[in-house]
């Protein structure tokens, strides 16, 4: 879901309680931010608790891995359950310019958002294609 700046609605559907606090969320970073194990900062609402102290800390985690896939490290935020809404603002199709790309993971769709309003496909989705695209089977 993006606007001006960008913001990806993802939900959490994991949880990890080791010698951290983990969320993992139905998401990943590669195609939107810098990821947070690069120092990057993205701001992070967990809907509905906007108003409750930031009280647990956590890393929030992709899809791809929890040592690499990063939205978030030792952040401050409020408790979070399986099934909440998080909001990561500020994201963007900075994974593209910066090549990031684990595991061979499909980079989605990049759509503009024009002046007018109205969207615009710049990059389309890849496909496993795309992958073998420069290999010759005979």
């Amino acid at each position: 879901m993006l606007g001006p700046y960008g913001h990806l609605v993802t939900r959490a559907i994991h949880q990890k309680h080791i010698y951290k606090e983990y969320v993992g969320v139905d998401a990943c970073a590669a195609d939107l931010m810098r990821p947070a194990i690069y120092g990057a900062y993205h701001h992070i609402t967990v809907l509905g608790k906007e108003d409750e102290p930031c009280d647990c800390v956590y890393d929030v985690t992709g899809s791809l891995c929890e040592n690499s896939d990063k939205f978030a490290v030792d952040r401050p935020l409020p408790r979070i359950d399986v099934g909440d809404l998080l909001v990561i603002h500020d994201t963007g199709a900075h994974g593209y310019a910066m090549g990031y790309n684990y595991n061979g993971k499909l980079r989605s769709a990049e759509v503009l958002l024009q002046e007018d309003g109205t969207p615009r496909l710049i990059r389309r989705a890849e496909t496993p294609d795309d992958y073998f695209a420069t290999m010759i089977f005979e």
